[in-house]
């Protein structure tokens, strides 16, 4: 990812270890990739945090020198390291997670009816999975550098009630609106979408697919997809876009052979060029994905595998924007279908042109980095400008 954050203007700091040097488990890489209930989802976390534990130090130093530190939820050793370094932190999340009576989280939206305590309770349950996953690094890191355990050890999400130190939160009100009982310090404001290079050319063969014909369906399934499924998700693809007689645009799935006329393979390319050039978005559901589909005015098609992918495939059919939700274990050519006439009727397409002109309205990105300089009194230093 250097390449692409040093052309933001933004200075890099490199982790060493990733999920190859660590010699991460792939069987259990797999498993967290396809947990599709919590139990799943906690089992495999659990299994993750100890990896988390072996470069807790490489976090630990890229924090020191910083006047802020700004954190994902998954990654709570930045908020130890602030108040050890003695400056404020921000929990930056790419979805909401604070507890409120008014919604269920995303681990459990559309799998549970939502009350005020099951609502609660789902909060809980989200938070004590993501400090599951960096406990331990946090709790191994201090005991060995320090020789005890950070001050106030425990989960931190809850703790951001002041100006100086808000939390910020990635998601569009027109999708999950803010809830009422939220403190005043957690900001929502719309999704961060990056302002990608629009000096995207496409290949000769993907520009003339484009313009042979009526706009085809997008499929892909992100990192999600094994080449072990490839074979049985190619028929079931291929099956299901001639029974409804679409063409269709296969993403991330590396060369196919034989594919028929109305159906091309491609390499992953930038969302926000193709989405808005197709019919329809078929994918596994992922935050981003979905709010690239949103953000593209198209109607969308999810296939959710695990995690928070349920609760968006849940939140775009409940919107209007998207057929029922299809769980990949539950996924046929007859299904897929009959969601991608569901997901091109009229009145579908309409509802996601309309939610894509009110995201548009929004500028998380800027409204949340705003929040952060003010609150820290950044913008009186030349840098900040």
């Amino acid at each position: 990812m250097e390449g692409f954050v040093k052309g933001y203007g933004i200075d890099y700091y490199s982790i060493q270890a990733d999920h190859k040097t660590l010699n991460v488990d792939e069987k259990m890489l797999k498993e967290a990739q396809h947990a599709d209930n919590p139990l799943k989802m906690l089992l495999t976390f659990n299994k993750m945090k100890k990896y988390g534990v072996s470069i807790a130090n490489e976090y630990y130093e890229s924090c020191k020198g910083s006047e802020l530190i700004i954190y994902h939820p998954g990654v709570t050793l930045g908020y130890f390291a602030a108040e050890k370094l003695g400056i404020p932190s921000i929990l930056a999340s790419p979805f909401p997670m604070h507890k409120t009576k008014e919604q269920t989280s995303v681990i459990q939206y559309g799998r549970m009816k939502s009350t005020p305590i099951t609502n609660i309770i789902s909060y809980y349950m989200l938070q004590g999975m993501l400090w599951l996953a960096s406990k331990d690094s946090v709790k191994g890191f201090w005991k060995k550098e320090f020789g005890s355990l950070p001050e106030n050890y425990g989960r931190p999400y809850e703790r951001h009630t002041d100006n100086r130190q808000p939390a910020v939160i990635s998601c569009s009100n027109y999708v999950f609106k803010r809830p009422n009982d939220w403190n005043e310090n957690i900001h929502q404001y719309g999704y961060w979408f990056v302002e990608e290079e629009m000096n995207y050319t496409a290949s000769k063969e993907l520009d003339d697919f484009l313009h042979s014909g009526d706009k085809p369906i997008y499929i892909g399934f992100g990192s999600v997809f094994h080449d072990d499924q490839k074979e049985a998700l190619t028929s079931i693809i291929v099956d299901a876009l001639a029974k409804r007689g679409r063409r269709g645009i296969i993403s991330g799935m590396g060369k196919i052979h034989n594919l028929p006329e109305n159906i091309i393979a491609i390499n992953s390319i930038p969302h926000t060029w193709l989405f808005e050039r197709v019919a329809a978005v078929c994918h596994h559901g992922g935050a981003g994905t979905t709010a690239a589909g949103f953000k593209a005015g198209v109607p969308s098609i999810i296939v959710p595998f695990a995690n928070d992918q349920h609760a968006w495939a849940h939140k775009a059919y409940d919107l209007g924007v998207g057929s029922k939700p299809i769980p990949i274990k539950s996924l046929t050519s007859d299904n897929l279908a009959n969601a991608i006439q569901y997901a091109l009727q009229e009145k579908m397409v309409q509802n996601a042109k309309t939610l894509a002109k009110h995201i548009a309205t929004e500028n998380g990105a800027r409204d949340c980095a705003k929040v952060i300089v003010e609150s820290n009194n950044f913008s009186g230093r030349p840098e900040a400008d």
